[in-house]
C-alpha cells in the first residue's frame, strides 16, 4: 500500500423530498391500526387498505416495526398484533402520560356505584378515541362506544364534553371541519351537535340523547389538564329509562366528584421534582 490517504466515503445519495418523514409517519400510522386491532390483530390486506399503502410498502414497513420488536405476527394467523417493546414503552409512559393509569380507580367506583357503563374518552385530532369502557352489573347495557372505537369530535356524551372545554372559536372550526363525517353517521346529527354543544357549554356537562344509538344516553364531563386544555372526559352509558332528570342530576355529580379526583392526580405530575435516570 502507498501512503496516500484512503478516498473519502461517497455522500449518501439524496432523499426524497419527505421521503424519510414520510417513512415515519406511514410506520406510526400503521403501528396505531395495528394497536387498534385488539387481540383480533389486523391483517396486511386491512391494514394496506386503511393506510392507503400498497401491499408491498405496508409489509416493507410492517418487517421494520416487527425487527424493532414494535409488531409481532402470529404466526397461525398471519395477522399482526403490538409487539413487546410496544408494552415496555407504555407501561414506561403510563405514569405521566397514561391518563388511564390515574383514571382507573374512578371508573371502577361509578361501574360499581351506578351499575351502568363508564367510559374513558381522550381528543385524538379531529376525533375522540375511547381508551377504556367498564360495565357496571345491570344486566341491560348499551354497546353504543366500544373500547378503541374512535368517533368524530363531538359525537358522544364523552366526546362532547371534551369538545364544550375547548375554546368555543376552536370548539366551532372543529364541529364545521368534522360536520361530513357525522352527517354521514347519521342524517341530522351535525346541526344537532351544535345544539348539544351550546347546552354542554351552559350546563358543564354533556347529555347525548340517542343521537347515534336511539335508547342509547350518556353523560359526560371533561377532565382539565391544569391549564385548563382538555386530557380527556369521564362518560356514563345507560339505557335511554335509566337516565330520567332526578337520576341525571345524581350521575353528573358522580361524574364531577370523579373527574376533579383525576385532575388532582395529573395536576400532581406538574409538580413532582425531576428525576435523574441516567
Amino acid at each position: 500500500m502507498t501512503g496516500q490517504p484512503a478516498p473519502s466515503p461517497a455522500p449518501p445519495a439524496p432523499e426524497p423530498a419527505g421521503g424519510g418523514a414520510q417513512a415515519v409517519a406511514r410506520a406510526l400510522s400503521l403501528l396505531s391500526l395495528v394497536g387498534r386491532g385488539g387481540s383480533a390483530g389486523s391483517g396486511l390486506a386491512q391494514l394496506a387498505a386503511a393506510t392507503g399503502l400498497a401491499r408491498p410498502t405496508a409489509r416493507r414497513l410492517l418487517l421494520a416495526l416487527t425487527e424493532a420488536r414494535m409488531v409481532e405476527q402470529d404466526r397461525h394467523t398471519r395477522r399482526y398484533h403490538l409487539g413487546p417493546e410496544a408494552y415496555l414503552l407504555a407501561s414506561f409512559a403510563a405514569e405521566r402520560h397514561g391518563i388511564l393509569h390515574h383514571a382507573r380507580d374512578s371508573m371502577l367506583r361509578l361501574a360499581r356505584d351506578t351499575g351502568d357503563t363508564v367510559l374513558l374518552t381522550v381528543p385524538q385530532g379531529d376525533h375522540t378515541l375511547c381508551l377504556e369502557r367498564i360495565e357496571g352489573d345491570f344486566p341491560v347495557r348499551t354497546h353504543a362506544l366500544m373500547r378503541g372505537d374512535r368517533k368524530p369530535a363531538g359525537v358522544g356524551a364523552g366526546a362532547l364534553a371534551i369538545l364544550a372545554a375547548l375554546p368555543v372559536a376552536e370548539a366551532d372550526a372543529l364541529l364545521q371541519r368534522t360536520a361530513p363525517l357525522t352527517e354521514a353517521m347519521a342524517p341530522g346529527l351535525a346541526p344537532a351537535l351544535i345544539e348539544d354543544l351550546a347546552r354542554a357549554r351552559a350546563s358543564g356537562h354533556a347529555l347525548n340523547p340517542g343521537r347515534v344509538v336511539p335508547g342509547s344516553w350518556g353523560l359526560g364531563v371533561a377532565i382539565l389538564w391544569p391549564d385548563g386544555r382538555p386530557a380527556g372526559a369521564l362518560s356514563i352509558a345507560a339505557i335511554d329509562s335509566r337516565m330520567g332528570e332526578a337520576r341525571q342530576a345524581e350521575l353528573t355529580a358522580m361524574l364531577h366528584h370523579e373527574a376533579r379526583l383525576i385532575e388532582t392526580r395529573l395536576a400532581a405530575l406538574e409538580t413532582q421534582p425531576e428525576r435523574n435516570i441516567a
